[in-house]
């Protein structure tokens, strides 16, 4: 088994690395995700070595906005003064079938990379995250009931398994989270070679700054939570992302989110039968990773 449980490690040829030369330009790699395996933290890494999306991290172009055209997806890039791989973080579209076919036909040798997390751990983070964002106001036994991607996002060898079929097995890189937060360095070296770019050197603070949803609150209110993340979406809809980053970084932020109760921890019981939810989801990875998560079937958050 190679490093960092990768399926694929083929380095991209020069045919497939669509670089930034012109404004027809478009990513040659996507990390799909799913949602909270450190997708930010990659972002932040990232951001200035590669070309990604800027200010705003997620375009959400191939899931939600494919109607307003490539124009307005190519907008969201910033244009580089030296050639460099160009891609997009994007975690919302691992469960997405319209976003992976889309991609599939726009850009069909894309490098596809996916980072597989502990499926109670990310549900719950995941849970936390829709919450303290207004996105959801039920608690999380009722959220599993109501809210889709819950579940649909952590259908990991479903999912991997449909990436790997429409864009080949040596387009896709499986990875693991627990890799990213333990060997940051090796990982992100794999994940670089992966998608033909340069190497990096973390510094000491980019290592221990993996985020996290553990001090994420409830919003004081939900409805104000849930305007203000709309009004965010209605901005950035009509390329309106600086000013929507400029409010993320103010002192306004922390009116705007957080601020309420903190979030209780699981029952054994509602913990075990999540994991009861994802099991043979998790022993179909294994089986594709020849890798043992046999931690990752335990009730332990």
């Amino acid at each position: 088994m190679t490093d960092v449980g990768l399926v694929a490690s083929k380095v991209p040829s020069a045919e497939v690395r669509h670089r930034t030369n012109g404004s027809h330009s478009l990513p040659s790699f996507f990390i799909v995700g799913p949602p909270r395996t450190g997708t930010s933290w990659l972002y932040q890494v990232l951001n200035g070595h590669v070309l990604v999306p800027a200010p705003t991290k997620e375009t959400r172009f191939f899931d939600d906005h494919f109607h307003r055209g490539l124009d307005w997806y190519r907008y969201h890039f910033p244009r580089a003064t030296t050639a460099q791989v160009m891609g997009e973080i994007a975690p919302t579209y691992f469960s997405s079938v319209a976003a992976r076919e889309r991609i599939r036909q726009t850009i069909p040798r894309a490098q596809i990379v996916c980072v597989f997390r502990n499926p109670l751990q990310r549900v719950l983070s995941l849970y936390r995250l829709k919450r303290a964002y207004g996105l959801i106001h039920w608690n999380f036994e009722q959220a599993l009931e109501h809210d889709p991607e819950l579940l649909a996002s952590g259908r990991y060898a479903t999912h991997l398994k449909a990436w790997q079929t429409d864009f080949g097995r040596d387009h896709v890189l499986a990875t693991i989270y627990e890799d990213l937060r333990d060997c940051s360095q090796n990982f992100v070296d794999s994940l670089l070679t992966f998608i033909g770019a340069p190497r990096l050197v973390l510094t000491q603070s980019q290592i221990s700054r993996i985020h996290s949803s553990e001090t994420m609150t409830q919003p004081r209110s939900y409805y104000w939570t849930r305007t203000v993340l709309a009004t965010a979406g209605w901005l950035k809809a009509r390329r309106f992302d600086r000013v929507v980053a400029a409010v993320r970084k103010s002192p306004v932020r922390k009116l705007l989110l957080g601020g309420g109760a903190s979030f209780t921890g699981l029952s054994t019981d509602m913990a075990a039968q999540v994991c009861n939810l994802f099991r043979r989801e998790v022993e179909e990875l294994e089986a594709i990773l020849d890798r043992d998560l046999s931690a990752w079937k335990s009730v332990e958050i």
